[in-house]
């Protein structure tokens, strides 16, 4: 009776002990995995801050007024050019 027990006993070790080393490999790809997906993580955030950035940049009046006069040909507003319009008597 004690070598049945022995071999139960023995193979409950072996299956814990394979238990164990699924767990350790399985854990070591979830570490491999979430490390991966921070670096990702960093890289977005890197890549929003230069997006912010470059909208910041592209909005100023500076750069649109420049764009205007070389682009569209644009001239700024005076008042020598202004036109007033009035509404008519009904």
């Amino acid at each position: 009776m004690s070598a049945k027990l022995n071999i139960v006993l023995v193979s409950l070790l072996v299956g814990c002990a394979l238990s164990v080393i699924n767990a350790r490999y399985q854990a070591r790809h979830l570490l491999i995995e979430f490390e991966r997906l921070q670096q990702q993580a960093r890289q977005l955030d890197i890549d929003w801050a230069q997006l912010q950035l470059d909208q910041s940049r592209l909005g100023k009046n500076e750069r649109i007024e420049q764009i205007a006069r070389t682009e569209l040909n644009m001239a700024p507003l005076t008042p020598a050019r202004t036109q007033y319009l009035t509404e008519g008597a009904e």
